[in-house]
């Protein structure tokens, strides 16, 4: 367990996890005229020749901006935009400790979607990217799709994309351990909010064919308006499997892929799915169902979200490594294929899969550069 009386006062000491180090000291008149006046008058004049120069001769064409409001933090809920602040601060260090990666922490208040989309438009000159973060659903849908659109940068929400590529490249490994195929095997994502769409969609692209999708309602259904537009038109492109909570629809499936709350899924309804079941129960802090009781229930592979037991399936595999390939292979989008090849490269890392040991852990060596060198790999084989 965190000791919390040591988390408060490291942070409290440091006033967070962050600072700003200079590049080169300025020690003199010479330095200082390079650094800054009258040497940035040059640049300045260069740049408004050629907006695009400020990537080159600015921290711009390196930084990203690290966005939330606070309103959809994982196991907490809507927090608040302040409250948001010490998650996307941490991801900011995981950016510069794992991959080099300079990112900045920016907190939102909670407005429309024109106001949150407006104001990141207004800001896109500062960066050379954009990762979106614990912004609830549906919002974050409309708010990642318009700024895709209208931005000439990155955008990545790690909620949805960071989630569903590790998903995939345990599953791809999971699959393998039980000598099963990704198109042949029954699917029951448990939570369809923002992270359990995109997984969805990955899973479809890269062949799984059979998905049930169930929420806090039950079974989602492409009719039912308790489900908003983006559910229900995933719902429209997959066979459900019939009825109208899970309970009803566990039995026979090959695999629970848990992004939803603790304790929903019991040993007994594990033991009525598919021989040689794998269940990733990703909720934290505490997940669906504990990996122990997972396989009394007779599965064969299990997942957490946690370091505290093996298979950690967590976005911390995806991002650092992410944004350092787009950066350097130049890539402006993380389409569909892109999350595929990065799954692909992740799970690559495990030549010999078994039980315990799906994906790379945290603090393997290689996992930034894997992730890195297939975006890059990507790039090379897209243009």
């Amino acid at each position: 367990m965190v000791d919390m009386d040591k988390v408060l006062s490291i942070h409290e000491k440091h006033k967070g996890v962050l600072g700003i180090l200079p590049e080169f000291s300025v020690v003199n008149r010479n330095e200082l005229s390079e650094a800054y006046t009258p040497g940035v008058a040059g640049l300045a004049k260069l740049i408004e020749s050629n907006p695009e120069n400020k990537n080159k001769y600015t921290m711009s064409g390196k930084l990203v901006a690290i966005i939330t409001d606070g309103s959809a933090v994982l196991g907490l809920g809507n927090v608040g935009p302040a409250a948001g602040l010490p998650i996307i601060e941490g991801k900011a260090l995981l950016y510069k400790s794992f991959s080099g990666v300079d990112a900045i922490p920016l907190a939102f208040a909670q407005g429309t979607v024109d106001e949150f989309v407006s104001c990141v438009k207004n800001m896109e000159t500062s960066f050379a990217g954009i990762h979106l973060e614990d912004i609830a659903a549906p919002r974050v849908f409309e708010i990642e799709k318009r700024l895709r659109e209208e931005l000439s940068i990155p955008v990545y929400h790690d909620d949805q994309t960071g989630t569903a590529i590790v998903v995939l490249a345990g599953l791809i490994n999971a699959a393998k351990v039980v000598g099963k195929k990704l198109k042949d095997m029954k699917i029951l994502i448990n939570g369809i909010g923002a992270a359990g769409v995109a997984t969805a969609k990955l899973l479809i692209a890269a062949g799984a064919k059979n998905l049930t999708l169930v929420d806090i309602h039950g079974v989602v259904t492409a009719d039912d308006d308790r489900y908003n537009e983006y559910q229900r038109s995933l719902v429209s492109q997959i066979r459900q499997t019939e009825g109208t909570t899970l309970d009803d629809v566990i039995d026979g499936q090959d695999v629970f892929i848990g992004l939803s709350d603790a304790k929903v899924l019991s040993v007994g309804q594990v033991k009525r799915m598919n021989d040689k079941a794998i269940v990733f129960a990703l909720a934290n802090p505490v997940p669906e169902i504990l990996p122990e009781e997972a396989i009394s229930g007779g599965a064969v592979v299990a997942a957490t979200g946690s370091a505290q037991w093996p298979n950690q399936v967590n976005n911390v595999l995806a991002f650092p490594g992410l944004f350092k390939g787009l950066l350097v292979s130049g890539v402006k989008s993380v389409d569909m294929d892109l999350q595929i090849s990065v799954a692909n490269g992740l799970a690559g890392m495990i030549k010999e899969p078994n039980k315990d040991n799906i994906v790379p852990a945290v603090f393997d060596n290689g996992v930034v550069d894997a992730v890195a060198n297939a975006v890059v790999k990507y790039s090379k084989t897209n243009k």
